[in-house]
């Protein structure tokens, strides 16, 4: 049979969604969000990848021209993946190795574990999602790029300017990143 909510104990399972959640280790909350950073920027970048050359290589075969001067749409796509890479270095350093007496005695060490972890972690998820939507940004424009710079010339620079404001919203999920885990660390828990 099914757990019957109204008798059961905690020895029968979770009652709460918290209580699982904080039974997860912090340090296992801060290297799921290393992983979201570098994981989701790195889908964000291929998205964008892919968007942008098949539309890159689909119009160089009508305009050949093309072909040299776009690549610098996939340029910052890929700069989307290294935005990922240099924030989940920086998450990897504030997470560090755990101390030998990682739950220090009293309340004040547990919580503090708790803010560091559920920090790092929401810290990677936001870089990686900023990095997700940059990257599926900056592919729809490169391709826009690609395919209009083959129709005329001109418009290559115009849409090159969009495109790197496109780039910068990841520059921004970054900024918020470093600063969200400005007093997140495992080193010091008193």
């Amino acid at each position: 049979g099914g757990m019957n909510i109204t008798n059961s104990t905690a020895s029968d399972g979770y009652l709460h969604w918290n209580d699982l959640l904080i039974d997860i280790s912090p340090f296992a909350w801060a290297n799921i969000g290393v992983s979201a950073a570098i994981g989701v920027s790195v889908l964000g970048a291929a998205w964008g990848i892919f968007v942008t050359g098949s539309s890159l290589v689909g119009a160089a075969i009508k305009a050949p021209r093309i072909r040299s001067k776009n690549l610098i749409s996939v340029i910052f796509c890929e700069a989307v993946a290294i935005y990922g890479v240099i924030m989940a270095i920086i998450l990897e350093t504030k997470a560090g190795t755990p101390p030998p007496q990682f739950m220090v005695p009293g309340l004040e060490g547990v919580y503090k574990l708790s803010f560091s972890g559920y920090g790092i972690f929401a810290a990677g998820l936001v870089v990686g999602l900023s990095n997700l939507c940059c990257g599926i940004c900056v592919g729809i424009v490169g391709s826009s790029c690609a395919l209009s710079d083959a129709q005329n010339p001109a418009l290559f620079v115009k849409i090159l300017v969009v495109e790197i404001f496109g780039s910068a919203l990841g520059l921004f999920g970054v900024i918020v990143g470093i600063i969200m885990t400005a007093g997140c660390s495992f080193q010091d828990t008193r």
